[in-house]
């Protein structure tokens, strides 16, 4: 099959800007930062950007003096604006993703914190990020729709603060969890986690979207806010839903790795090995088990930086298996070397 990517990842070696063969660990973890603050900002004004957009198309025909009756539900609207939400999530995690981790939430910023994915200063920095982004995609999709932008939150069809408050809870609990399953955890779905996020955003939003105007998201619920300058009293609710539905989804997931539910199924397809790890090595159809140089340690990439829930766990799992190994092959070279006397 064609393809017009390159084959060999250092054909692009002229592309990447220099790093001092001296840096310290300090001067390469502030890049790290900063790169990744970089994808996390250029990334949620993209997807705020397009999720406005077409929710601002959506509510064209409601401003129509050939809309349909008042107070009808127009489902079409509906469906068209959680689709925007879905494939803008869907395309801007798939492009993100291996910069900062694709993200583009304050709440899941916070529930990858929780969990262990994300260090807390990485946490804090990117829900900067992702702030700014949705002031900056409110911004352009403002300015560049005619009339006034009409794509903020707000509480529709009789809905009550504390039935709002809930839906924003269970929606991105609902999100949070796929993130978790499909992304934090590297296995055979990682790569095409992007969909299944996306997937789970317009399931939310075909929920949500008429009641709570489907935020999930505090950046989102901002930036239209700020930028038509419409503070309803209960947009509280756009930032303590969400984290709340983070906090929950966080818990019921740790909850699962104490339980250790990978243990259930047994199945190959749900195995969470990293890194290329699989079972025993020495079962690898009867070859032995082989360790990788470490003379040169790799550099930290940004996403590596983000996923990483178990990183002690692991390298201390790799130590032993390394440990186990020498003290085979010193114990082969004894017992050869007394034959050999």
């Amino acid at each position: 099959m064609p393809t017009f990517l390159p084959s060999n990842k250092h054909e692009l070696h002229h592309l990447r800007a220099p790093i001092p063969k001296n840096a310290s660990p300090r001067v390469l973890e502030a890049k790290n930062h900063v790169v990744a603050m970089m994808g996390e900002f250029v990334g949620t004004t993209l997807f705020i950007l397009f999720c406005l957009g077409g929710t601002h198309v959506a509510q064209l025909p409601a401003l129509s003096i050939t809309s349909s009756s008042e107070g009808a539900i127009n489902t079409s609207s509906l469906f068209y604006i959680s689709l925007s939400f879905g494939l803008s999530l869907a395309v801007n995690v798939w492009i993100f993703f291996r910069v900062s981790g694709g993200l583009f939430n304050p709440a899941v910023s916070l529930g990858m914190v929780l969990g262990g994915a994300l260090p807390p200063l990485r946490g804090l920095l990117l829900t900067v990020s992702q702030v700014l982004g949705g002031l900056a995609g409110s911004a352009i999709a403002d300015a560049l729709v005619p009339g006034k932008l009409n794509a903020g939150c707000a509480l529709g069809g009789g809905t009550s603060i504390v039935q709002g408050l809930f839906i924003e809870v269970f929606m991105t609990a609902l999100l949070m969890l796929t993130i978790f399953f499909l992304a934090a955890e590297k296995n055979k779905a990682t790569p095409m986690a992007p969909l299944g996020i996306g997937m789970a955003l317009f399931i939310a939003e075909i929920f949500s979207v008429y009641y709570t105007g489907g935020a999930l998201n505090p950046a989102r619920a901002f930036g239209p806010a700020v930028v038509t300058h419409t503070f309803p009293g209960y947009h509280w609710i756009y930032w303590v839903g969400p984290g709340l539905g983070a906090l929950m989804a966080t818990g019921f997931y740790k909850l699962l790795k104490w339980l250790e539910y990978e243990t259930v199924l047994q199945a190959d397809d749900g195995q969470s090995y990293e890194d290329g790890e699989g079972p025993d090595p020495e079962a690898r159809d009867g070859e032995a088990a082989r360790v990788e140089s470490t003379d040169k340690p790799r550099a930290q990439q940004p996403s590596e930086a983000v996923y990483d829930l178990q990183s002690a766990a692991r390298i201390n799992s790799r130590l032993e298996r390394i440990e186990v190994l020498l003290g085979q092959v010193l114990e082969a070279q004894a017992a050869q070397a007394a034959r050999a006397m």
